[in-house]
């Protein structure tokens, strides 16, 4: 692997792209980075990017930077020195070249906003020199010796990227809702619109979802004149992010993890980060009268005079309906967004390594060690895929620096071994 197309320039691209700098530093071999980002570096945590104004904090300690948990074990001989490496693009890196390191320190290491967690992508991207195009990806097709990704940049201009091997971040679109609706906002939309002060006077509004987005949706609302807000979720309850140090430990060291069983997996996820709400929004939400849950899944949105009226089934009951000024779609990024831009040739290259149509189970069950798609010549990493077969926290930002080891580790002994033979790549291995 000569050369890594990143698409999606957020936290998983930077740990990559800091790794890569790090082990050239070291006169070891890495693959040239590209990454390609429609809006700019960290753009997802900036109010362009749709899925926040920026102003609400990280819902992970920050200390989980690019390159947490500093624990490199597969280059023999050097993992000390990656990890010393590593350490000048961590956040506390970041404070202290701004100066801000003490005062972070003294008002107790808070989570920091959004838009200061873009400005720290941003400088990893600079300080590792990490080649980034902007443009938007149209097409995904499949090459001779790997990849090509059809890019238009914002005026039009079209152009090719080529690569040995392709990694995809991100969550897609948030410009998506449920219904076409004046009353039901994306959670892009809705974000606009609070970025420009324009959210309408609303006596109740619901949220769909039960997730991080979600629960920085209610985290805004609750700071508006709203006399009730509802959050939808399926779910028995709104649960609260495990941050304990059992459920962190699986999350910081994925080694544990190949010994559960599948349920066991699924049962951690749904517990600790599927439809839960981190422990300061729930905090911020638990003191609000105004708040309130109701279970069920929607599945009819109709209109109701200047409102809007959503029909929701549960299992066991009648289906309920209820009233709102306003709706908000926060149910998160699609996790298959990204088959919309595949060619027939790179679909099907995709169905035979997996062994049949492609759907999220067989595409999860198929991520291998390297977070790749097993069985393809041209790699395809897809960690926000690689929660179930490698372990929770690289979908995530809970170990970065894992993920980058994971991603350039085999492209790295692959290289050792083409210029020193056996020998030298088995000197990568403990």
């Amino acid at each position: 692997m000569d050369r890594l197309l990143v698409v999606g320039a957020g936290p998983k691209a930077m740990a990559v792209a800091a790794k890569a700098h790090v082990l050239r530093e070291l006169g070891l071999p890495a693959p040239r980075v590209t990454i390609v980002e429609s809006h700019a570096v960290g753009g997802n945590w900036l109010p362009s990017g749709g899925w926040t104004d920026g102003r609400h904090r990280l819902g992970t300690s920050p200390e989980k930077d690019v390159g947490f948990p500093y624990h490199s074990s597969w280059a023999r001989g050097h993992n000390r020195a990656i990890n010393e490496a590593m350490m000048a693009f961590s956040w506390t890196a970041f404070l202290v070249e701004r100066g801000g390191y003490a005062e972070w320190v003294d008002r107790g290491r808070p989570s920091p906003h959004h838009h200061v967690w873009a400005k720290y992508l941003q400088w990893v991207a600079r300080k590792s020199g990490v080649e980034v195009v902007l443009g938007t990806v149209r097409t995904i097709a499949a090459a001779a010796k790997g990849w090509e990704v059809a890019v238009v940049d914002a005026d039009g201009v079209a152009s090719a990227l080529g690569s040995d091997a392709l990694m995809i971040t991100g969550p897609g679109n948030s410009a998506r809702a449920l219904a076409e609706h004046p009353k039901m906002l994306s959670i892009a939309e809705f974000w606009n619109l609070i970025g420009r002060r324009e959210l309408p006077s609303i006596s109740r509004a619901a949220v769909i979802g039960g997730g991080e987005t979600a629960g920085s949706a209610m985290d805004e609302l609750v700071r508006h004149d709203a006399l009730t807000v509802s959050v939808i979720s399926p779910a028995a309850t709104i649960y609260t992010r495990g941050e304990s140090y059992f459920e962190n430990s699986l999350y910081s060291d994925p080694g544990k993890w190949r010994a559960l069983s599948v349920d066991e997996r699924r049962d951690v996820v749904r517990r600790t980060d599927r439809g839960v709400f981190s422990v300061r929004v729930q905090e911020n939400l638990l003191g609000d009268s105004r708040v309130h849950h109701l279970q069920g899944r929607v599945v009819r949105v109709g209109g109701l005079g200047e409102g809007i009226e959503l029909t929701l089934r549960n299992e066991r009951r009648p289906d309920q309906t209820h009233a709102f000024d306003l709706v908000v779609d926060a149910t998160g990024g699609q996790p298959l967004w990204f088959l919309d831009l595949f060619d027939a040739d790179a679909a099907d290259l995709v169905e035979l390594a997996i062994g049949g149509p492609i759907d999220k189970d067989r595409l999860e069950a198929s991520i291998g060690h390297d977070l790749a798609v097993t069985g393809m010549e041209a790699k395809l990493f897809l960690p926000n895929l690689a929660g179930l077969a490698q372990g929770p926290g690289f979908p995530n930002l809970s170990c970065l620096g894992e993920l980058s080891d994971r991603v350039l580790a085999e492209a790295t002994m692959r290289s050792s071994a083409v210029r020193g033979g056996a020998t030298q790549r088995a000197e990568y291995l403990r």
